[in-house]
């Protein structure tokens, strides 16, 4: 079996992250192999006659809640046709196998406590898993004071491969944590798959964004463009407006107009929502200098564009340039076979290794952006309170969404050989072109 934890925002979130991917057009895009075959659990926490439900058991960690799950169904490798994120990217997704079973294990909620993880630990060595997928991770610590570093060392003593998160506090220099040797440790990457969206302005310009914004703004029509620094209440800062802060934006200055929101602070999508309550129509997310070229698609409120840091850089200074700029957003659209792909997430953790600089991590990097994921019902897309809006499918970035991805290849290597250790299962794998 393949064991996942994946803890995200105080919630698990266990899916059938992009596994497969058919093109609406015949062509088949980058596969993601996340669940594998391997022999049946023994343990008492899994129901032998009901193989894929995962059962609550007070003596295992397992989390009540999501019994029913469309995680669990999807994490068995069923395949299901019309996975799309509101109709982009629509194809059919399976798991790695379609015999595939998965525990998962919860270990935070509102934080995460040593305790907990330990104890997820320990359960998933007592239930005899084979692969152990870790999407957590704090800052990099001596080995003995590092809880994952510990519990990850007697599970790999134990014969079971332990892959984990590198980190999301990239590009910053020496910010990877799991970096324990007997850890496999993974970084963020995008895939040759996007959902671009242009900005066309009134000088003609235009720029090449990503979105997933499910509205689109009428086709033939121009609107007026302004920065968020220059439509801000007297009594907000320019830095707070800028990057649209909760509070700064005055409605009679932003009213019917597309807003340009500087990355930073605030959530992506948070951004676009100010901008909404303000009357936008529509919002361009510029990168900061720290975030540079790495775009996210998003399921923004509003008709939105995701651009780079040089790229809005033109568009700010487009808007000092003239005393009544204007813009276009164009609908987004799913892009196959892009170029060049695959490309380092800005948001990756980088080493060097701070614990033990001799030994490199991370240790391989696999597809971290816009993965698109099966999605709980119990929250909109964008994960926020004020989103009313439900989605079976969803897309996530972040090494959470990496680090299963080389979890399914562990677990192949594992069924195709079972003698292998799990030294052996990484260097097969970071060895491979």
């Amino acid at each position: 079996m393949l064991l996942l934890v994946d803890v995200m925002n105080g919630e698990l979130h266990a899916g059938n992250f992009d596994s497969s991917f058919d093109a609406p057009d015949g062509i088949a895009a980058t596969v993601n192999i996340l669940h594998i075959s391997l022999p049946k659990p023994t343990s008492d926490a899994f129901p032998r006659t009901k193989p894929w439900l995962i059962q609550h058991n007070p003596r295992s960690s397992l989390e009540l809640k999501l019994i029913g799950a469309k995680y669990f169904n999807k994490a068995g490798g069923n395949f299901v046709k019309g996975a799309s994120v509101f109709g982009y990217g629509n194809g059919t997704s399976k798991g790695g196998s379609p015999k595939a079973r998965v525990a998962a294990y919860k270990v935070c909620w509102s934080s995460c406590y040593d305790a907990d993880i330990l104890a997820g630990f320990d359960a998933a060595i007592h239930d005899g898993v084979d692969v152990l997928s870790v999407s957590l991770g704090g800052f990099a610590s001596d080995y003995i004071s590092d809880t994952i570093a510990i519990g990850s060392f007697h599970a790999v003593k134990r014969g079971i491969v332990v892959v984990a998160s590198a980190g999301n506090d990239g590009p910053t220099d020496g910010s990877v944590t799991n970096v324990a040797p007997w850890l496999f440790t993974v970084g963020a990457s995008t895939l040759d798959r996007e959902f671009p969206t242009y900005v066309d302005l009134g000088n003609k310009q235009k720029f090449k964004g990503q979105s997933l914004s499910a509205d689109s703004l009428p086709s033939g029509k121009i609107y007026p463009l302004v920065s968020g620094g220059s439509a801000k209440f007297i009594n907000a800062s320019v830095e707070a407006a800028q990057i649209c802060v909760s509070g700064t934006l005055d409605p009679k200055l932003v009213k019917g107009k597309i807003v340009v929101c500087v990355r930073g602070d605030t959530g992506r999508v948070d951004k676009g929502k100010q901008a909404l309550l303000a009357g936008a129509v529509g919002m361009i997310l510029v990168n900061d200098e720290l975030s540079g070229n790495g775009l996210i698609a998003d399921p923004h409120l509003l008709p939105a564009s995701h651009i780079s840091y040089k790229d809005g850089l033109a568009v700010l200074a487009y808007i000092n340039s003239t005393k009544t700029p204007t813009a276009y957003i164009t609908r987004p659209t799913t892009k196959l076979r892009t170029k060049p792909a695959p490309s380092m997430a800005s948001f990756s953790s980088k080493g060097p290794n701070t614990v033990t600089p001799g030994i490199l991590k991370p240790d391989i990097t696999a597809p971290g952006v816009s993965i698109i994921a099966s999605y709980s019902g119990a929250v909109g897309p964008s994960g926020q309170d004020y989103d009313t809006r439900r989605v079976a499918f969803n897309t996530e970035s972040g090494t959470s969404m990496s680090c299963p991805h080389i979890s399914g290849i562990a677990g192949l290597l594992k069924t195709l050989h079972p003698d292998w250790s799990p030294s052996a299962i990484r260097s097969a794998i970071i060895t491979t072109g």
